[in-house]
């Protein structure tokens, strides 16, 4: 397993999406090792195990981990299976391919997730470039959408692609679907539409729309970090809104349930200080529930169309913040929560959410809403899942 595609193939069979133990593994013994060690072919030592143990204390994810043993033992059934060859000659058939974090390709906004950034990614589709995040919204929502969100999500979906945006989307039925099918309507950029799957790229799901997601495959990319032939359980859809929030700078609900999988992708994107907008409907309509839930607790702004879509993803929120003459008048409105949390935040090295709390004596909630305000003041920056005072904030 000398090659780096053919190593982090096998781990992608190997570990579920987010298994942060597994990941933790990676990123402190490199792909190559990491395979070895989960394999059975190499100990792990206790220095190597210390340091998995604090990566994953720094990212908040020690409460599941019962020691390298205890991973070991849940990754052995798979290790049979293991056939990263086969893997790549199914994606070269597909006309598809594997990238990895060290190849042009790979969306460096991912790097946001930290130790959670996927250990390769799937792709079918055009292979250029993917835009970067402040070129990037995710439009997402209920699969049973109705005519007003169809109509809607129709709308930004379309004027976003051509403004030159890319729209990112889960591929499924409902609001998914009506995102891909007018960016692709709308295309003026290289890549109008990415659709980031739960299960393997070789299948397309919901079977329904298969002849949709071909078409995002013609002009766009579908991505996923899971091996072809992967089913698409209802873990993977939750863990693969993370890769949507992560490859977006802003997150639009156009529909949402009162507890609706899209409202699992805006906190995604909240956690990571991305900015999320909410499309508000009728108060009688259970559909838009979840959009007013979000408005109502403060994670999200309230979004009508696509210019204010694209102001929200303008770098550091400039579009935002452009009557801000200067840092004291950007600290001057802020409130008293933001002053603690901006003062909390070191200027040099990162820290995590959990200590932001324990420094700024705020809740992990707070904290985390905060953090996206300051980040589109552009007064916080967020570096590989961690967080710092950005330095135009002085």
């Amino acid at each position: 397993m000398e090659n780096e595609h053919l190593t982090r193939a096998a781990l992608s069979r190997l570990m579920e999406p987010q298994d942060a133990a597994g990941l933790a593994l990676v990123q402190a013994a490199g792909a190559r090792d990491a395979l070895r060690i989960a394999t059975g072919q190499m100990q792990a030592g206790p220095a190597l195990e210390q340091e998995i143990t604090g990566l994953l204390a720094d990212n908040g994810a020690a409460s599941g981990w019962g020691g390298m043993a205890a991973a070991l033992k849940r990754w052995a059934p798979r290790i049979p299976d293991l056939a990263p060859a086969r893997d790549l000659a199914t994606m070269a058939r597909l006309g598809g391919r594997l990238i990895v974090p060290s190849d042009d390709l790979w969306p460096t906004q991912l790097g946001d997730l930290g130790i959670h950034e996927p250990i390769c990614l799937w792709w079918r589709g055009v292979e250029q470039e993917l835009p970067g995040v402040d070129k990037c919204v995710a439009l997402v929502g209920s699969r049973d959408s109705t005519s007003y969100g169809a109509s809607v999500t129709g709308d930004l979906a379309y004027s976003l692609a051509q403004r030159g945006f890319t729209v990112v989307s889960g591929g499924a039925y409902g609001i998914d679907a009506h995102a891909h099918r007018a960016a692709l309507a709308g295309a003026s950029g290289a890549v109008p539409t990415i659709a980031v799957m739960a299960g393997g790229v070789d299948r397309f799901y919901p079977s329904g729309n298969e002849d949709l997601l071909r078409a995002v495959c013609n002009q766009g990319a579908v991505l996923a970090e899971v091996p072809p032939g992967s089913a698409p359980t209802r873990y993977r859809f939750l863990q693969r809104n993370r890769l949507i929030a992560a490859l977006a700078g802003v997150t639009v609900v156009v529909e949402a349930r009162w507890r609706s999988g899209a409202l699992n992708t805006a906190h995604h994107a909240e956690n990571l200080g991305r900015a999320v907008g909410a499309v508000p409907g009728s108060v009688h309509s259970a559909n838009s529930a979840g959009c007013h839930r979000l408005l109502r607790d403060g994670g999200a702004v309230c979004v009508t169309d696509a210019a204010e879509i694209a102001e929200l993803a303008s770098p550091s929120g400039q579009g935002l913040a452009d009557q801000k003459t200067g840092s004291a008048a950007d600290h001057d409105g802020l409130t008293l929560e933001d002053l603690i949390l901006l003062d909390a935040l070191p200027l040099r090295s990162t820290t995590s959410v959990d200590k932001l709390c324990a420094v700024a004596g705020l809740s992990a909630e707070s904290v985390r809403a905060g953090l996206g305000r300051l980040g589109l003041l552009g007064l916080a920056a967020s570096e590989r899942g961690g967080w710092k005072r950005a330095k135009e904030s002085g």
